[in-house]
């Protein structure tokens, strides 16, 4: 009888293991390549990765007592490609130093195989006092799994750790933790760019309510909770597919980018959609991206996610805090319950179908109910196909939605619910047309439906003294304001035709006017409403693209408004829907040019006519008498004065006439340059005059300054005296200026004085590195060139994407033309700018050199 010999163990190979490692990494993506099915491939790599670690684990020589515990998403069952592994390691007793070393060796040895590991080696009572210190760390803890090792040990931690869980404490820590995540995307999923695992309705949320809903032993699965009778099976039918959607969508974002990004940004949405299979349909305005279709679908998932997410916390809150209370009547539908508001029959909605909109009514009407049951919001979810033509055209539904627009208070929550709820949607057709419609206008960061949200809030907080700090000119305006209720009216309306096609400001006017009359407005209000829908954008145009201190543009916007009621109203909708597209769109110069289109038309308004005369003289006087403050000579203002013209008066304010003129007081005649700057008056930015004898190519050497520098210049006003001297003034803002201003005044004084006497050769302008969302929405440039209304001087408007170093390449073509500049805006929409120019010179006389100049300009500003 022979015996087999036994072979010794062979010792591990990390190359060859490593390469096991890739090929099963590859295997499994090209079969989801080949099939889609991002589930099986998140387990796939997860089983692939738990071999390796198993292998290595036993090749470490670690002690019977120690165990490998996957957590967090790894712990759970799932890696998607570019995730890290979490691990920990979990240890019997305190590791001695050979055991130590083993432990280095074993973790530097998953690094080796390419593994992007997160780790931690506790002993059961390490974990233990660290997840009670630490929510993060509780929860990664309550998706533990074992991957290897000792099953003892594990089997303590398990359960020493259920035996300490508080899933009430547990409940409120996770869902203050949601809050918090929330606010930081401002509490919507229709952001832009949206993050597929942390924003608000995705995937972090789906996993916070089972997290929650295991703690509390209420189950680990959609299905375990519907059996419960938490959600019902509809609705984990429903959660389980946006799950999956999302899940797929971050699959193929690690795949598309090659790395761990959770973000659909604007670079790989078109990328992502065509591996979907969807393509662009159409061409020009009517067409649609990709991109489009994909985050639409996108926007609709996260919609039904926070909707089922809100009903599913409310009930397991219900489980965990038992609160028993006796239904207080509303009326024979609604009952008021724990502060909730809830049906009377669970066919409520369904028995009186103006039930759907009346639940909205009484809320705003009722400040102290809290919100609705989850009873109440899932009957409701499925009644909002009550919602048809004969539902929207009975007269008792639209006296009722008039009095939610009507509300004292509440107004902004009952249409947030409403859409979320699929409410509004359903009872304005073309709001539903624009849920989760993208916009790629490079200065809008929501969907069409959020920025029109967040006009109607804008608008509400004007009224709100809470807020009167922060548009204190608004909250004045709107105090007087009759009928303010229309002003929310408008706002739903004014980009509700975006998408269609065609000026949305007309279509949308069309709309406006056939809800106003099925709803019984007055004639008067449905006039004003019709004007602020169609012209929504004239005011911010004229404000920031012509020159306000000419009377006839003045008088042509007064005459456009008509009165105080629509120029108020017009005011108020254009600062709301400016303050609504983005953060970084509104700033003190478009408030200070609103503000001062706003008073200069009223006064016409109330009449008396644009007078140049008369306002020089105005500013002159208030000029003077600010300068008496500061106790200069009666005369001291006339050697500066005498060599202004009236334009520079009507350009300037009181306030910076009487700077300029005290700063240059004793400084006339020199032939060294003046620079003087100061924080600008408007409360943001620095406001910086030079005085200097005019030499050429001023104007592109103080561009090419400031561009050096990294300033943005928002304003310019160039001036030329009649003894030749340049009186130039610059608004230029930076983010650093509010930490060290003083600093960068004296820099600024110093640095470009000396750079205006050495008179150096202007430098090639260079074309500065675009940004992320510039690179991938170009917009075509535009120049465009003719002479103003009086053929005095030539307007130059110039639209292209915003990069470093823009305006100097502008600055630098008008110096060869020798074009002389007279003013400049700058206005900056996100990342687009619309820059206009006052301009003349002897070029421009000659048609074919206009043909040259607007030829290079356009190369200019090409990217």
């Amino acid at each position: 009888m022979s015996t087999a010999t036994i072979a010794p163990p062979q010792p591990l190979q990390p190359l060859q293991l490593k390469q096991r490692l890739k090929a099963e990494r590859q295997h499994v993506i090209a079969e989801f390549r080949a099939n889609g099915k991002p589930e099986k491939l998140l387990r796939g790599l997860r089983h692939s990765v738990d071999g390796v670690l198993t292998d290595a684990w036993n090749a470490a020589g670690l002690p019977a007592n120690a165990a490998l515990v996957g957590v967090g998403g790894y712990g759970r069952g799932e890696l998607f490609p570019c995730s890290d592994v979490d691990l920990l390691i979990l240890l019997g007793t305190p590791p001695d130093a050979i055991v130590q070393a083993k432990l280095e060796n074993f973790v530097q040895l998953l690094w080796d195989l390419g593994l992007e590991i997160g780790h931690s080696i506790r002993t059961v009572d390490e974990c233990m006092t660290e997840s009670a210190a630490d929510i993060t760390v509780q929860t990664s803890l309550l998706e533990a799994r074992l991957v290897t090792g000792s099953l003892t040990v594990f089997s303590e931690l398990q359960h020493r750790y259920d035996a300490a869980m508080d899933p009430q404490a547990f409940f409120q820590a996770k869902t203050a933790e949601m809050r918090l995540r929330h606010a930081k995307y401002e509490f919507t999923p229709f952001s832009l760019e949206p993050n597929v695992k942390e924003s608000p309705g995705a995937l972090r949320d789906l996993q916070v309510i089972l997290w929650v809903a295991k703690a509390a032993g209420l189950g680990n699965s959609w299905t375990q909770l519907a059996i419960r009778g938490l959600i019902t099976r509809e609705e984990a039918r429903q959660l389980m597919e946006k799950e999956y959607a999302f899940k797929d969508i971050r699959v193929r974002l690690h795949l598309q980018t090659n790395r761990r990004e959770d973000r659909l940004v604007f670079d790989v949405q078109t990328a992502i959609a065509e591996t979907f299979g969807l393509t662009t349909t159409g061409t020009g305005l009517g067409g649609r991206r990709a991109s489009e279709y994909l985050m639409q679908r996108y926007y609709w998932a996260a919609k039904t996610v926070t909707q089922l997410n809100t009903i599913l916390l409310q009930n397991i809150e219900a489980h965990l805090f038992p609160t028993p209370s006796q239904p207080v009547p509303i009326n024979p539908r609604f009952n008021e319950v724990g502060g909730f508001i809830d049906i009377a029959a669970d066919d409520t909605f369904e028995a009186t179908p103006s039930a759907v909109l009346e639940i909205f009514v009484l809320m705003t009407e009722r400040p102290d109910i809290k919100g609705m049951t989850a009873r109440t919001m899932r009957a409701l979810w499925h009644a909002r196909t009550l919602i048809d033509d004969a539902f929207r055209a009975n007269p008792a539904h639209r006296a009722l939605f008039v009095r939610v627009l009507q509300a004292p208070a509440g107004l902004v929550h009952a249409l947030r619910r409403m859409n979320d709820m699929g409410i509004l949607g359903r009872y304005l057709p073309n709001f539903r047309r624009i849920i989760g419609q993208m916009q790629h206008d490079l200065f809008h960061v929501y969907t069409v439906d959020q920025h029109i949200m967040m006009v109607v809030r804008n608008m509400r907080r004007f009224t709100m003294t809470e807020h009167a700090h922060e548009y204190p000119f608004c909250s004045q305006l709107i105090a007087n304001f009759r009928d303010r209720w229309l002003l929310y009216v408008a706002a739903l309306f004014h980009d509700i035709a975006k998408g269609r096609g065609g000026d949305h400001s007309e279509l949308g006017k069309t709309d406006a006017l056939e809800f106003c009359r099925d709803h019984g407005l007055s004639d008067e209000d449905t006039e004003l409403v019709v004007f602020l829908v169609e012209h929504h954008l004239t005011m911010s145009v004229v404000a920031q693209k012509q020159d306000l201190s000419d009377p006839d543009v003045i008088q042509s916007f007064a005459r456009l408004v008509r009165d105080e009621r629509h120029l108020t109203a017009l005011y108020l909708l254009t600062v709301a829907d400016i303050r609504g597209t983005s953060p970084k769109v509104w700033n003190a110069w478009k408030a200070k040019l609103l503000e001062d289109l706003y008073k200069m038309t009223l006064r016409v308004l109330g009449g008396e006519p644009p007078s140049a005369d008369r306002e020089l003289r105005a500013r002159q006087q208030e000029a003077l008498a600010t300068l008496r403050l500061f106790g200069l000579p009666a005369d001291a203002h006339e050697a500066l004065w005498k060599q202004l013209d009236m334009a520079y008066f009507l350009r300037h304010d009181a306030s910076d006439i009487a700077w300029q003129t005290r700063c240059l007081y004793d400084k006339l005649g020199r032939d060294k340059p003046v620079v003087k700057s100061r924080l600008a008056p408007i409360g943001e930015g620095l406001q910086v005059t030079i005085f200097v004898k005019d030499q050429p190519d001023l104007f592109a050497r103080i561009c090419g300054y400031f561009d050096r520098k990294n300033f943005s210049i928002l304003d310019a006003k160039i001036h030329t005296t009649k003894d030749g001297y340049a009186l130039d003034t610059f608004l230029i803002t930076d983010e650093h200026f509010a930490n060290s201003y003083r600093d960068i005044i004296n820099l600024i004084e110093h640095e470009l004085c000396e750079v205006l006497v050495r008179q150096e050769p202007l430098t090639p302008p260079l074309r500065g590195r675009l940004s992320r969302m510039s690179r991938t929405f170009p917009i075509t440039p535009t120049v465009d060139m003719r002479p103003d209304e009086r053929g005095q001087f030539w307007v130059l408007s110039i639209g292209a994407n915003d990069r470093n170093g823009l305006l100097y390449a502008i600055a630098n073509v008008l110096a060869r033309y020798r074009i002389n500049l007279h003013t400049a805006k700058i206005m900056t929409l996100g990342e687009r700018v619309e820059d206009v120019f006052l301009i003349d010179g002897q070029a421009l006389n000659n048609q074919r050199v206009q043909v040259q100049l607007e030829t290079e300009l356009l190369d200019a500003v090409k990217i």
